[in-house]
């Protein structure tokens, strides 16, 4: 499935005229959250932010999307960009438009239950991977060194673990 376009009010950590598609070609983890979330806070937020100084910024981009769908009142922008400041956030962060009813539209163009929510969309902008609650780390990791690794396969280069041209002092190199 093709990721639906965000639907977005403003952005934080980016330009306003920010799109999902300016990231095609690098693997996008999306982290669906609320800032009043205990789980978004605990796991969802920090997960994040752990993939973002894990990988390359040339091959994964790390993207927030703030969802309200309950405590209007209480999560607006200025208080959005307070809780970004104090958790040292600096990845791109969407707000969602608000929709029809409580659910706010990119949050239904997803289908998302809830939050946090961590969504994983390959080079070519396809959705891949849709998780609601707490993740493993690993399996994060594992899918999506797995997305770079067949983009690089695709494109011709050799990205399996025996192209190691020697091991010496435990230390293997390309």
């Amino acid at each position: 499935m093709q990721a639906p376009e965000f639907i977005t009010t403003e952005w934080f950590n980016a330009d306003d005229t920010t799109k999902l598609a300016d990231y095609r070609g690098k693997v996008v983890v999306v982290e669906a959250f609320q800032m009043l979330c205990p789980g978004c806070i605990q796991h969802g937020i920090p997960l994040a932010q752990k993939i973002q100084r894990m990988f390359p910024a040339d091959q994964v981009a790390v993207l927030g999307l703030h969802c309200v769908f309950e405590h209007h009142a209480a999560m607006t922008p200025v208080s959005l960009n307070a809780f970004l400041q104090e958790f040292q956030v600096t990845f791109p962060i969407a707000v969602d438009a608000a929709g029809e009813g409580y659910v706010p539209q990119t949050m239904e163009a997803y289908q998302l239950r809830g939050t946090p929510s961590l969504l994983i969309i390959d080079q070519k902008g396809e959705l891949q991977a849709h998780q609601l609650g707490q993740v493993s780390e690993l399996q994060i990791g594992a899918e999506i060194a797995t997305l770079i690794a067949s983009d690089r396969s695709a494109l011709g280069a050799d990205a399996s673990l025996e192209a190691a041209s020697g091991c010496e002092s435990g230390l293997c190199t390309v």
